[in-house]
């Protein structure tokens, strides 16, 4: 089966244990104020690739990714909107022994049970704790994410949660308490990690012709993050 592909890191050290061969998927229906990777947004772009050849290029770096008690992370985008070939891609891996990750906003196509029974960890981006806010981050309702959220209830696969904290629109404690109360609700959650929002993909906005919505707004500084962790 063929799939569609972004680009691929050999060596993340960001996006589960160890070190990660990280598969970029191409597609993704949110539109994330935030978002610094819009040349992903297309699911007909990117490159085209077979399941099997993409498993080679991964089993490559399994000398670099398997020493460290790493593996491979599908992310994106949003991989699951290629479901079925991200299913393909999970049962390669585990049938090969490399272990798996999948870094999701939880809104996609296809049975989120069978691709939850086949991935080892699930690295959950939340994007706010209710619906209103949820639109207004993302452009997209809110309860699109209760069927993935239900079927985490189902398997056995470990949870990171992550949220960005964007200056004047996520960064208050009241909203850190409530997304709290949020979590608390997910099933096998084991971390959870606060993200500072940064600017450094408003120049893709610019060569893509697109309006960056966030335009003026600074970084969160380390200060003001270590505050909200605590």
């Amino acid at each position: 089966m063929k799939g569609r592909i972004h680009s691929v890191e050999s060596m993340g050290l960001l996006d589960g244990p160890g070190v990660r061969f990280v598969v970029f998927m191409q597609g993704c229906t949110l539109r994330c104020v935030y978002c610094h990777n819009p040349d992903t947004w297309d699911i007909y772009s990117g490159e085209e690739i077979e399941a099997a050849d993409l498993l080679k290029k991964i089993e490559s770096f399994r000398p670099y990714f398997e020493a460290s008690g790493g593996g491979v992370t599908f992310s994106g985008g949003e991989p699951l909107l290629q479901a079925e070939f991200l299913l393909e891609m999970l049962a390669l891996c585990r049938n090969a022994g490399i272990r798996t990750a999948l870094d999701t906003a939880g809104i996609g196509l296809g049975e989120y049970k069978e691709i939850l029974r086949l991935t080892d960890l699930v690295i959950l981006d939340i994007k706010h704790y209710e619906a209103a806010g949820y639109k207004r981050i993302t452009g997209f309702e809110m309860q699109a994410l209760e069927p993935f959220i239900q079927a985490l209830a189902e398997c056995s696969a470990d949870v990171w949660i992550r949220h960005v904290v964007v200056p004047g629109l996520t960064d208050n404690k009241e909203h850190i308490r409530r997304l709290k109360k949020f979590i608390e609700k997910i099933p096998n959650v084991s971390r959870t990690e606060l993200i500072a929002y940064h600017n450094l993909g408003e120049n893709k906005y610019a060569q893509l012709s697109l309006r960056y919505r966030l335009a003026g707004i600074k970084p969160l500084s380390e200060e003001e993050l270590k505050f909200l962790e605590e």
